[in-house]
């Protein structure tokens, strides 16, 4: 019986398995052609966030590259009640990487407050290194993570 080893773990899974027994993590299969989302694991970075929104010249909430993809310093602003994360040049916050999902997740503008609610991805998406399952509300400094972008929400 031949097994498949855990990418997140090491744990030793049946080949069949889709699945992580022991975390459940996707145990990816490599397949020649298909354009999938590539793992990638959160890694510890830079604690002090950069405010770059005085120097923008952005006033309200804001999304700010901390790190990933070159992008340090990019400014991103909500647009509407949803804004989209993602891969797709379709999503209001386009970050084009493969560790990131086509559609990784949307920030979701309540009564003035703001969540984040991962969509599926393959990565998860993190607030503060913590992977979330459910739609978590952000706070001014909190820190996102989605692949391998560092970004610090500021609500000022």
């Amino acid at each position: 019986m031949s097994h498949r080893y855990c990418p997140e773990c090491g744990f030793q899974n049946p080949e069949s398995s889709n699945y992580c027994a022991r975390c459940g993590a996707l145990l990816v299969r490599d397949e020649p052609g298909v354009d999938t989302t590539m793992t990638f694991t959160p890694e510890a970075g830079e604690l002090e966030p950069q405010d770059t929104l005085h120097e923008a010249g952005v006033t309200g909430p804001a999304l700010v590259v901390r790190s990933g993809g070159g992008r340090a310093g990019e400014v991103f602003t909500p647009q509407g009640e949803r804004t989209t994360i993602g891969r797709s040049p379709d999503c209001g916050i386009f970050l084009d990487d493969v560790t990131v999902s086509r559609r990784h997740a949307v920030l979701v503008e309540r009564h003035g407050a703001y969540v984040i609610e991962d969509l599926g991805s393959l990565n998860g998406t993190y607030v503060n290194r913590r992977r979330i399952e459910e739609p978590a509300q952000l706070s001014d400094g909190d820190e996102l993570q989605v692949g391998k972008y560092r970004l610090t929400f500021l609500a000022r």
